[in-house]
């Protein structure tokens, strides 16, 4: 998938020429001039001059920027940013509701995988478009940030209703997985990984159906047999050939949503230790207990998919996602009925009104919203850098040319991972490192900068995996 940043050049010999005859045009000598006056031609009464400005250079279009957009309430924040629920105050959609992340370029420029991860959730966010995974409604840049304003889910995050059930029943497991096995489908068709599925990424609309959010860990152009080795994701749910840096592919989302699943069914991750290096050494070498009230059903799905030998994991061979919609975990779901959005979400979301905040973290919501001032200038060059970031979604372009239309149990999972919303992208953990040792090779998260924790990380790991 070519992404907006991507400009791929060619030589003019290796571009296929078309031999058909049908725009030739037949015209006999003396008919054209063969060495035209320019100058005289712009000079000629008959040239219109017209001034280049934003109004005759797309017109009609709406030039959107961070004046548009009065700030609500924090959803998020972290190193990198903010995430403000903001409404629109200019245009068609005056009055709309939105959530719009907020990222420092001069925080992002200094990592080349920083500049990538950001070009690339950008880039995808504008090509997928899908039931179950979140909109990108506007990009767009002043001097010194990115914006990016996104469809907002008031419903919040998948984690907050985890967190007061719980655990689910297999029921109300089976109604997101199915959702969620949906949208990850959609991306790999795409050639696209997720890489970060977890709890705090998976987000719910006022009806509470899913919606994935934060690609900024995504990997764009890969094909079947094609693999990967950066070190990113959320360790509890990283899949073992993430950790040996063994390469991977679409298969380590099949293990995240393995890891989800049981997580929903028993209340935490199937792997999880007091420190990384232990939480590391189960992933690879722990046994995986699975408790007796689930059903045979569930516990064998879980087993597939947590296959540590990729070739064997269920989901990984060319058929993807339809080994699992198969699987007889899923045998009372119509796989038609679900893309429809048409089966009853096991919670809908208790809501006031379209800008509700209850299912954010207190901890920011009840914070004076303010898009801090930028302290450092871009040069010309370094700004080059994001170069194409502005976009306006084809279902707002459509407006502007047409006529307006009108009672709660304590969670295990308390102990393990406490309550603090850190994280990155949209949701309130998602521009941050939380509780869970979530990381990509990215500076923000470690004090001593990106290399040294891979290599520090990757010693552990060759350690406990036999090839050090």
């Amino acid at each position: 998938m070519a992404g907006i940043f991507d400009i791929e050049l060619h030589d003019g010999d290796n571009v296929p020429q078309d031999e058909s005859d049908d725009d030739i045009i037949e015209a006999a000598e003396g008919e054209y001039d063969t060495n035209p006056n320019v100058n005289a031609i712009l000079d000629s009464e008959n040239v219109e001059r017209v001034q280049l400005s934003e109004q005759t250079v797309n017109p009609g279009q709406d030039k959107v920027g961070p004046k548009d957009f009065e700030l609500c309430k924090i959803l998020g924040e972290g190193g990198y940013g903010k995430v403000f629920q903001v409404r629109k105050v200019s245009g068609k959609d005056k009055g709309s509701i939105f959530a719009m992340k907020v990222l420092c370029k001069a925080s992002i420029i200094r990592n080349q995988k920083d500049t990538a991860h950001t070009k690339a959730e950008r880039n995808i966010l504008e090509a997928v478009k899908h039931p179950f995974i979140v909109n990108l409604i506007y990009a767009f840049q002043t001097g010194g940030k990115l914006y990016l304003i996104l469809e907002y889910l008031c419903g919040g995050e998948l984690f907050t209703y985890l967190d007061r059930e719980g655990i689910f029943l297999e029921d109300t497991a089976c109604f997101y997985l199915s959702e969620i096995i949906l949208a990850l489908e959609h991306l790999h068709k795409l050639g696209i990984i997720y890489r970060d599925l977890k709890p705090e990424n998976i987000l719910l609309d006022r009806e509470g159906h899913v919606k994935l959010t934060d690609f900024g860990l995504c990997k764009e152009h890969i094909g079947e047999g094609t693999v990967t080795h950066t070190f990113c994701g959320t360790i509890e749910y990283m899949a073992p050939e993430i950790l040996t840096r063994s390469g991977h592919g679409k298969a380590v989302d099949w293990w995240s949503l393995g890891a989800l699943m049981y997580d929903m069914l028993t209340g935490m991750p199937p792997f999880t230790a007091d420190d990384r290096k232990k939480t590391i050494e189960k992933i690879l070498k722990g046994k995986l207990a699975l408790p007796q009230y689930l059903t045979p059903d569930a516990r064998d799905l879980i087993r597939k998919l947590l296959k540590r030998q990729v070739a064997q994991r269920l989901g990984s061979g060319p058929e993807d996602a339809k080994q699992i919609m198969s699987h007889n975990f899923f045998k009372h779901i119509n796989w038609q009925d679900v893309i429809s959005r048409k089966l009853e979400p096991p919670f809908k979301p208790a809501l006031k009104s379209a800008d509700d905040t209850s299912q954010f973290d207190e901890q920011f919501t009840q914070t004076v919203p303010v898009d801090s001032p930028v302290e450092s200038t871009l040069s010309e060059s370094a700004n080059l850098i994001f170069q194409g970031f502005t976009y306006v979604a084809p279902s707002v372009l459509e407006g502007m040319y047409s006529q307006s239309r009108v009672g709660n149990s304590r969670s295990p999972r308390r102990n393990y991972l406490g309550s603090s919303h850190g994280g990155r992208g949209f949701s309130p953990r998602s521009l941050d490192i939380s509780n869970r040792t979530h990381f990509q090779t990215q500076q923000r998260f470690h004090p001593l900068g990106h290399n040294s924790m891979e290599d520090t990380e990757m010693m552990d790991i060759g350690h406990l995996s036999g090839h050090a």
